[in-house]
């Protein structure tokens, strides 16, 4: 005896969709795995699984207040706090010069949206400068170490 084709569809629509939706809630840690495999078989990573983000700060104090919260989040693998650097920008149509001092956050891609977010929690600034750039090229043992110093997702 043979079940209707409508018995049967069903069932395989809600399997699919529990696949897909396992798939989605699982794709950090997925993700994470397949760049550790790629690396296993490969001898080297995958371009872009990291950034650098550069962060500006009015003083030391502060790029050591922000630095210290970013890490105790997890959220970096580590902190470079860049020694007071001259600044030139537009503010209100007009050119500023400032002292400043610059950040360099390495962490992973995945992460950059958390870390954007909590930076502008807590930098005294209005609009801090908050820029990523993907990291294509280094060590892969630093990258093995940054994997184990961020969790994942």
């Amino acid at each position: 005896m043979q079940l209707p084709a409508n018995k049967v569809f069903p069932k395989s629509v809600f399997i699919s969709v529990c696949f897909l939706i396992l798939l989605v809630c699982m794709y950090p840690g997925l993700w994470s795995i397949g760049v550790q495999l790629h690396s296993v078989f490969t001898g080297s990573y995958v371009p872009g699984h990291y950034s650098v983000l550069v962060i500006n700060t009015p003083n030391e104090q502060t790029a050591k207040h922000v630095g210290r919260a970013i890490m105790e989040r997890r959220l970096a693998a580590s902190v470079n706090i860049l020694s007071k650097t001259s600044t030139m920008f537009y503010w209100k149509g007009e050119i500023q010069d400032a002292n400043e001092i610059l950040m360099l956050v390495k962490t992973k891609t995945s992460r950059i949206q958390k870390v954007v977010d909590y930076v502008r929690s807590i930098h005294p600034y209005g609009n801090p400068e908050v820029l990523s750039l993907a990291v294509d090229g280094g060590s892969l043992a630093y990258m093995k170490w940054m994997d184990e110093a961020i969790p994942d997702d």
